[in-house]
């Protein structure tokens, strides 16, 4: 009787946990790298008799869609000649085919928008396919080769260059979106493919200030004298170790200056708490381009000193302080930073810290969207009207169910406005889905800084309402569209707008 007893927990117990493994979601892994390019680009004859090369510096995200090919997203920024605000974003596609276990063949293309800087970018759409050879270090990779570019549109940059490249494997873990605010015990958990180490990563949406420093023989002092320039924009922090870390940072203008100055850094940084993790103190320092709004940044490269200072307001979010500089290399555009923003820290991924304890996780929904606006009759400086078409990344984290707040940057493609770009944050609401769980629909207002390309921003400050819906056509994709208004405080933009587009949607586990 007592062996029968045994053998009937035995099987009770192992249900239980096939029971647990069954709640808990799947975890999955997607494939992905980290890239840095750069190329060197010959400008045409303009009014600017034998112009230096531009070299053109992109940072992208890929998707591995299987084992030979990837999809993604890139960002491109003028680093060296004379077009510093030269900037884009596109969409990538590739092949990457192994010869063995460590050469390999990259090739793709790049299809994107933006421009600036007062260069011929026409309306901003280029194409720029690669053909690259590399070698695979494991850790790192590096691939050169040929490549190609065009501004399509009216622009007059085209040509061929050589190409070089740097990539990093930068996977996640992730689950099914549906399963987003569902919690679960930290027992659950523990008997899960969750139980590993979290990962810390942290978002801050941040007003920061640039004051114009030098004497006057500078070009920005004459320019605009002791002027600052107001800037929005966020930071993206992710965590190697406890304290070391890495970040993207990109900012735009919204008031100070004529609309269109936009800067963007990546660089790492060192993390130190005390106080019992109240209090933090972070020391920066990133690379990277900025420029536009009648800023002369001559090349565009820019480096970027910081310290903040962070206090625990509630949760996991903080009230953050900085201090730093943003100055070209020779100090021919130099500015004294300060800032506030509101930082948002999440463990994810996994229920193992050196730093917490937790009782329980929830997944978190996050959607990517990649989309085409046009706006209808956007209204130029000149007081000229024309369509403008744009390129638009909008990145969406899940407050609840139905509520998330959203970041969004814009880059105009088509409409003979290639310089003018967004950069927009917001609150946003969506319906539970329905007709099959197939559709949802959802409004959103956005804000932020917008300008260049001869479109009617003032000093840059926009706001920008739209409704629309979603159809789900897989558990990670969804068609998107929307309809809006777009209004800029202090310039004549004042227009409707349509957008249509894909979704990516995801979960990711955050420990509490």
């Amino acid at each position: 009787m007592k062996k029968y007893l045994f053998l009937f927990a035995i099987a009770f117990l192992s249900q239980q946990l096939v029971a647990q493994n069954d709640i808990v979601p799947e975890k999955k892994t997607q494939k992905a790298f980290g890239k840095i390019d750069f190329l060197s680009i010959k400008m045409p004859e303009t009014s600017v008799v034998n112009e230096a090369n531009m070299g053109f510096t992109g940072i992208h995200y890929n998707l591995m869609i299987n084992d030979w090919s990837y999809a993604g997203l890139g960002l491109y920024g003028a680093v060296t000649g004379i077009r510093g605000g030269f900037f884009t974003l596109g969409v990538n596609a590739g092949i990457k085919k192994y010869l063995g276990e460590d050469f390999y063949i990259d090739t793709g293309f790049h299809f994107g928008a933006g421009g600036g800087a007062g260069a011929p970018d026409g309306g901003g759409a280029f194409i720029l396919p690669h053909f690259n050879l590399g070698y695979d270090f494991k850790n790192f990779s590096i691939n050169s080769g040929w490549s190609y570019v065009n501004f399509f549109d009216g622009g007059e940059i085209k040509g061929h260059q050589f190409n070089v490249s740097l990539e990093i494997p930068l996977g996640y873990n992730y689950a099914n979106y549906k399963k987003s605010e569902n919690e679960y015990s930290f027992a659950d958990l523990e008997n899960s493919d969750w139980n590993i180490n979290s990962k810390k990563t942290s978002l801050l949406f941040h007003l920061n200030n640039l004051m114009i420093k030098g004497d006057a023989t500078n070009v920005n002092v004459q320019q605009f004298n002791d002027a600052t320039i107001r800037l929005a924009g966020f930071e993206f922090a992710n965590y190697f170790s406890d304290n070391w870390f890495a970040f993207l940072k990109v900012d735009g203008a919204y008031s100070g200056i004529k609309a269109g100055y936009m800067d963007v850094f990546l660089g790492g940084g060192y993390h130190y708490s005390f106080n019992k993790n109240r209090t933090n103190i972070l020391a920066k320092f990133g690379l990277g381009a900025g420029g536009g709004g009648g800023v002369d940044t001559k090349g565009g490269f820019l480096l970027y000193p910081d310290i903040s200072i962070e206090q625990k307001i509630f949760k996991d979010i903080y009230i953050a302080i900085n201090k730093g500089y943003v100055l070209s290399p020779d100090a021919h555009f130099y500015t004294s930073s300060y800032g506030i923003g509101l930082k948002y820290y999440v463990e994810r991924n996994g229920i193992k810290s050196n730093e917490k304890t937790f009782e329980s996780g929830i997944f978190k929904g996050l959607e990517v969207i990649t989309k085409h606006d046009m706006y209808f009759d956007a209204k130029r400086d000149s007081n000229l009207t024309e369509d403008m078409h744009q390129i638009s990344v909008q990145i969406n984290l899940d407050l609840n169910k139905n509520i998330f707040i959203a970041g969004q940057t814009s880059f105009a493609s088509f409409g003979d406005a290639g310089a003018y770009a967004e950069g927009l944050v917001g609150l946003g609401a969506r319906t539970n889905p329905f007709l099959g769980d197939k559709v949802t629909l959802f409004a959103q207002g956005l804000a932020g800084a917008a300008g260049g390309g001869g479109i009617s921003t003032g000093e840059g400050f926009i706001v920008k309402p739209s409704a629309g819906l979603n159809y789900k056509v897989s558990d990670n994709l969804s068609f998107r569209t929307a309809a809006g208004y777009v209004k800029a405080k202090g310039g004549g933009l004042s227009n409707t707008f349509v957008n249509f587009g894909i979704k990516y949607h995801l979960s990711f586990l955050k420990m509490n």
